[in-house]
Protein backbone atom coordinates (compact mmCIF):
# COMPACT_ATOMS: atom_id res chain seq x y z
CA UNK A 1 0.00 0.00 0.00
CA UNK A 2 1.36 3.37 -1.03
CA UNK A 3 1.59 6.50 1.64
CA UNK A 4 -0.13 9.27 -0.06
CA UNK A 5 1.94 12.50 0.48
CA UNK A 6 0.04 15.53 1.48
CA UNK A 7 0.46 18.44 -0.87
CA UNK A 8 2.14 20.77 2.03
CA UNK A 9 4.63 18.02 3.23
CA UNK A 10 7.99 18.35 2.23
CA UNK A 11 9.29 15.75 0.12
CA UNK A 12 11.90 12.90 1.12
CA UNK A 13 14.71 14.73 -0.15
CA UNK A 14 17.19 16.48 1.91
CA UNK A 15 17.84 20.51 1.88
CA UNK A 16 18.88 21.76 -1.44
CA UNK A 17 21.32 23.97 -1.86
CA UNK A 18 20.38 27.55 -2.53
CA UNK A 19 22.58 29.67 -4.86
CA UNK A 20 23.10 32.15 -2.62
CA UNK A 21 25.06 30.14 0.40
CA UNK A 22 26.78 28.79 -2.60
CA UNK A 23 28.16 32.33 -3.61
CA UNK A 24 28.62 33.24 0.43
CA UNK A 25 30.97 30.58 0.73
CA UNK A 26 32.48 30.89 -2.95
CA UNK A 27 33.37 34.30 -1.38
CA UNK A 28 34.38 33.66 2.01
CA UNK A 29 37.06 31.01 0.27
CA UNK A 30 38.26 33.78 -2.24
CA UNK A 31 39.06 36.28 0.66
CA UNK A 32 40.88 33.71 2.73
CA UNK A 33 42.60 32.08 -0.41
CA UNK A 34 43.77 36.25 -1.18
CA UNK A 35 44.66 36.77 2.28
CA UNK A 36 47.15 33.65 2.38
CA UNK A 37 48.63 34.05 -1.24
CA UNK A 38 48.37 38.05 -1.04
CA UNK A 39 52.39 38.41 0.73
CA UNK A 40 53.48 35.51 -1.00
CA UNK A 41 53.13 37.66 -4.30
CA UNK A 42 54.24 40.24 -2.32
CA UNK A 43 57.61 38.95 -1.44
CA UNK A 44 57.61 37.38 -5.56
CA UNK A 45 57.44 40.64 -6.84
CA UNK A 46 59.80 42.36 -3.81
CA UNK A 47 62.62 39.99 -4.75
CA UNK A 48 62.30 40.62 -8.48
CA UNK A 49 63.34 43.88 -7.95
CA UNK A 50 66.49 45.87 -7.41
CA UNK A 51 66.77 47.85 -4.31
CA UNK A 52 66.48 51.11 -5.86
CA UNK A 53 63.06 50.23 -7.12
CA UNK A 54 61.64 48.23 -3.58
CA UNK A 55 60.58 51.85 -2.42
CA UNK A 56 60.16 53.73 -5.66
CA UNK A 57 58.18 51.53 -7.40
CA UNK A 58 54.39 49.98 -7.40
CA UNK A 59 54.26 46.92 -4.15
CA UNK A 60 52.61 44.49 -5.86
CA UNK A 61 53.41 44.51 -9.38
CA UNK A 62 56.61 44.31 -11.35
CA UNK A 63 59.23 46.69 -12.29
CA UNK A 64 63.09 45.36 -13.74
CA UNK A 65 62.52 41.94 -13.11
CA UNK A 66 65.88 41.14 -11.88
CA UNK A 67 65.26 38.02 -9.74
CA UNK A 68 68.29 35.63 -11.26
CA UNK A 69 70.92 38.25 -10.58
CA UNK A 70 69.12 38.86 -7.01
CA UNK A 71 69.73 35.00 -6.38
CA UNK A 72 73.26 35.55 -7.66
CA UNK A 73 74.05 38.08 -5.44
CA UNK A 74 72.59 36.39 -2.65
CA UNK A 75 74.01 33.03 -3.47
CA UNK A 76 77.37 34.69 -3.70
CA UNK A 77 77.49 37.03 -0.60
CA UNK A 78 79.32 35.89 2.42
CA UNK A 79 81.12 32.90 0.72
CA UNK A 80 77.32 31.49 -0.08
CA UNK A 81 76.61 31.54 3.70
CA UNK A 82 72.77 31.42 2.71
CA UNK A 83 73.48 28.02 1.14
CA UNK A 84 74.90 26.61 4.22
CA UNK A 85 72.01 27.99 6.27
CA UNK A 86 69.39 26.11 3.47
CA UNK A 87 71.44 22.94 3.54
CA UNK A 88 71.34 23.41 7.65
CA UNK A 89 67.41 23.81 7.44
CA UNK A 90 67.15 20.58 5.20
CA UNK A 91 69.33 18.43 7.57
CA UNK A 92 67.21 19.43 10.81
CA UNK A 93 63.97 19.77 9.05
CA UNK A 94 64.33 16.48 6.52
CA UNK A 95 66.10 14.06 9.04
CA UNK A 96 64.29 15.23 12.08
CA UNK A 97 60.93 14.93 10.36
CA UNK A 98 61.63 11.46 9.00
CA UNK A 99 63.30 9.98 12.37
CA UNK A 100 60.63 11.72 14.27
CA UNK A 101 57.75 10.53 12.00
CA UNK A 102 59.05 7.20 13.03
CA UNK A 103 59.33 7.06 16.26
CA UNK A 104 56.20 8.61 16.85
CA UNK A 105 54.44 5.66 14.57
CA UNK A 106 56.26 3.28 16.44
CA UNK A 107 55.15 4.81 19.71
CA UNK A 108 51.43 5.28 18.58
CA UNK A 109 51.30 1.76 17.13
CA UNK A 110 52.63 0.10 20.15
CA UNK A 111 50.04 2.31 22.57
CA UNK A 112 47.66 1.04 20.49
CA UNK A 113 47.80 -2.37 19.50
CA UNK A 114 50.01 -3.41 22.56
CA UNK A 115 48.42 -3.77 26.53
CA UNK A 116 50.52 -3.12 29.38
CA UNK A 117 50.98 -1.70 32.49
CA UNK A 118 50.54 2.03 32.69
CA UNK A 119 49.50 2.49 28.91
CA UNK A 120 46.21 4.79 29.68
CA UNK A 121 48.81 7.05 31.71
CA UNK A 122 51.53 7.39 29.34
CA UNK A 123 48.59 8.41 26.35
CA UNK A 124 47.58 10.87 29.20
CA UNK A 125 50.86 11.93 28.93
CA UNK A 126 51.06 12.34 25.47
CA UNK A 127 47.94 14.35 25.32
CA UNK A 128 49.34 17.36 27.92
CA UNK A 129 52.12 17.31 25.61
CA UNK A 130 50.35 18.28 22.58
CA UNK A 131 48.94 20.86 24.64
CA UNK A 132 52.47 22.57 26.00
CA UNK A 133 53.43 25.38 23.31
CA UNK A 134 57.21 24.43 22.20
CA UNK A 135 58.64 27.40 22.66
CA UNK A 136 57.82 27.21 26.87
CA UNK A 137 59.97 23.79 26.45
CA UNK A 138 63.11 26.04 24.69
CA UNK A 139 64.75 27.41 28.06
CA UNK A 140 64.85 24.01 30.06
CA UNK A 141 65.95 22.25 26.84
CA UNK A 142 69.00 24.52 27.06
CA UNK A 143 69.41 24.18 30.42
CA UNK A 144 69.30 20.63 30.09
CA UNK A 145 71.64 20.60 26.68
CA UNK A 146 73.82 23.25 28.63
CA UNK A 147 74.91 20.59 31.42
CA UNK A 148 76.32 17.69 29.00
CA UNK A 149 77.58 20.51 26.85
CA UNK A 150 75.89 20.43 23.97
CA UNK A 151 74.67 24.12 22.93
CA UNK A 152 76.21 25.37 20.09
CA UNK A 153 75.98 22.07 18.31
CA UNK A 154 74.03 20.40 15.35
CA UNK A 155 72.50 17.83 17.96
CA UNK A 156 71.15 20.92 20.33
CA UNK A 157 68.47 22.17 17.74
CA UNK A 158 68.17 17.93 15.95
CA UNK A 159 67.65 15.88 18.92
CA UNK A 160 64.29 18.05 20.30
CA UNK A 161 62.78 17.52 16.47
CA UNK A 162 62.94 14.02 16.81
CA UNK A 163 59.62 14.11 19.46
CA UNK A 164 56.45 14.75 18.52
CA UNK A 165 53.40 14.35 20.27
CA UNK A 166 51.13 14.96 17.89
CA UNK A 167 52.69 12.84 15.68
CA UNK A 168 52.18 9.93 18.47
CA UNK A 169 48.41 11.03 19.05
CA UNK A 170 47.51 10.84 15.85
CA UNK A 171 49.62 7.29 15.00
CA UNK A 172 47.74 6.51 17.91
CA UNK A 173 44.11 6.90 16.19
CA UNK A 174 44.68 6.19 13.08
CA UNK A 175 46.72 3.17 14.33
CA UNK A 176 43.39 1.73 16.34
CA UNK A 177 41.32 2.22 13.66
CA UNK A 178 43.10 1.34 10.62
CA UNK A 179 45.22 -1.87 11.39
CA UNK A 180 42.57 -5.04 12.01
CA UNK A 181 43.74 -7.03 14.88
CA UNK A 182 42.86 -10.21 12.54
CA UNK A 183 45.32 -9.56 10.07
CA UNK A 184 48.15 -9.12 12.80
CA UNK A 185 46.91 -12.32 13.98
CA UNK A 186 47.40 -13.46 10.61
CA UNK A 187 50.73 -12.34 10.31
CA UNK A 188 51.93 -13.96 13.92
CA UNK A 189 51.02 -17.18 13.08
CA UNK A 190 52.62 -16.91 9.81
CA UNK A 191 55.75 -16.43 11.69
CA UNK A 192 56.14 -13.12 11.25
CA UNK A 193 58.07 -11.25 14.53
CA UNK A 194 56.32 -8.32 15.52
CA UNK A 195 59.26 -5.74 13.90
CA UNK A 196 58.51 -7.84 10.66
CA UNK A 197 54.68 -7.00 10.77
CA UNK A 198 54.81 -3.56 11.75
CA UNK A 199 57.24 -2.14 8.65
CA UNK A 200 55.72 -4.64 6.22
CA UNK A 201 51.62 -4.49 7.35
CA UNK A 202 51.13 -1.75 9.71
CA UNK A 203 53.24 0.96 8.26
CA UNK A 204 51.49 0.29 4.75
CA UNK A 205 48.19 0.90 6.57
CA UNK A 206 49.26 3.67 8.44
CA UNK A 207 50.93 5.53 5.50
CA UNK A 208 48.14 8.54 5.30
CA UNK A 209 48.67 9.34 8.98
CA UNK A 210 52.53 8.59 8.48
CA UNK A 211 52.54 11.31 5.62
CA UNK A 212 50.78 13.94 7.67
CA UNK A 213 52.68 13.31 10.64
CA UNK A 214 55.75 13.89 8.63
CA UNK A 215 54.19 17.45 6.67
CA UNK A 216 53.49 18.88 10.32
CA UNK A 217 57.02 17.83 11.77
CA UNK A 218 58.75 19.43 8.51
CA UNK A 219 56.99 22.13 8.66
CA UNK A 220 57.59 22.76 12.04
CA UNK A 221 61.20 22.28 12.10
CA UNK A 222 61.39 23.85 9.76
CA UNK A 223 59.95 27.11 10.70
CA UNK A 224 61.34 26.85 13.93
CA UNK A 225 63.18 30.40 15.66
CA UNK A 226 63.30 30.51 18.86
CA UNK A 227 65.22 26.90 19.53
CA UNK A 228 68.37 27.53 17.52
CA UNK A 229 68.43 31.43 18.52
CA UNK A 230 68.88 30.39 22.29
CA UNK A 231 70.88 27.34 21.16
CA UNK A 232 73.69 28.41 18.25
CA UNK A 233 76.05 30.61 18.73
CA UNK A 234 77.91 30.07 15.42
CA UNK A 235 77.31 31.11 12.07
CA UNK A 236 77.69 27.99 10.46
CA UNK A 237 74.90 25.81 12.18
CA UNK A 238 71.88 28.47 11.96
CA UNK A 239 69.27 27.41 10.06
CA UNK A 240 67.79 29.87 7.36
CA UNK A 241 65.00 31.08 9.27
CA UNK A 242 67.86 32.44 12.16
CA UNK A 243 70.35 33.41 9.59
CA UNK A 244 67.68 35.63 7.70
CA UNK A 245 67.04 37.10 10.86
CA UNK A 246 70.60 37.89 11.87
CA UNK A 247 70.63 40.02 8.72
CA UNK A 248 67.36 41.42 9.14
CA UNK A 249 68.99 42.80 12.40
CA UNK A 250 71.79 44.44 10.65
CA UNK A 251 69.91 45.93 8.00
CA UNK A 252 70.27 49.88 9.59
CA UNK A 253 74.30 49.10 9.24
CA UNK A 254 74.27 47.20 5.97
CA UNK A 255 71.18 48.29 3.63
CA UNK A 256 72.04 45.91 0.93
CA UNK A 257 70.80 43.15 3.00
CA UNK A 258 67.13 44.25 2.76
CA UNK A 259 66.92 42.83 -0.73
CA UNK A 260 68.64 39.45 0.49
CA UNK A 261 66.24 39.36 3.38
CA UNK A 262 63.76 39.29 1.05
CA UNK A 263 64.68 36.85 -1.96
CA UNK A 264 66.27 34.75 0.77
CA UNK A 265 62.56 34.48 2.49
CA UNK A 266 61.07 34.18 -0.79
CA UNK A 267 63.50 30.82 -1.80
CA UNK A 268 63.00 29.47 1.61
CA UNK A 269 59.60 28.64 1.37
CA UNK A 270 59.80 26.87 -2.00
CA UNK A 271 61.37 23.28 -0.34
CA UNK A 272 57.93 24.09 1.71
CA UNK A 273 55.80 24.03 -1.20
CA UNK A 274 57.56 21.18 -2.82
CA UNK A 275 57.93 18.91 -0.15
CA UNK A 276 54.09 18.96 -0.01
CA UNK A 277 53.39 18.55 -4.00
CA UNK A 278 55.41 15.64 -3.47
CA UNK A 279 53.62 14.06 -1.06
CA UNK A 280 50.42 15.45 -1.92
CA UNK A 281 49.64 12.38 -4.18
CA UNK A 282 50.58 10.12 -1.58
CA UNK A 283 48.65 11.44 0.54
CA UNK A 284 45.22 11.52 -1.10
CA UNK A 285 45.64 8.11 -2.82
CA UNK A 286 46.09 6.66 0.71
CA UNK A 287 42.75 8.64 1.99
CA UNK A 288 41.01 7.85 -1.03
CA UNK A 289 41.89 3.47 0.12
CA UNK A 290 41.35 4.34 3.46
CA UNK A 291 37.88 5.56 2.77
CA UNK A 292 37.30 2.40 0.29
CA UNK A 293 38.25 0.37 2.81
Amino acid sequence: MTALRSPGLPTARGPRESRLSRAGALIVMLVFTLYFLIPIWWLFIASTKSSAQFTNSAPLWFADFNLVENIGRLVAYRDGVYLKWMLNSVLYAGLGALIGTLIAAMCGYALAKYRFPGRDLIFNIVLGGVLVPATALALPLFLIFSQVGLTNTFWAVFLPSLVSPFGVYLTRIFAASSVPEELLEASRLDGAGEIRTFFTISVRLMFPALVTVFLFQFVAIWNNFFLPLIMLRDESLFPVTLGLYSWNSQVNQIPELRLYVLVGAFLSIIPLVITFLLLQRFWRSGLGAGAVK
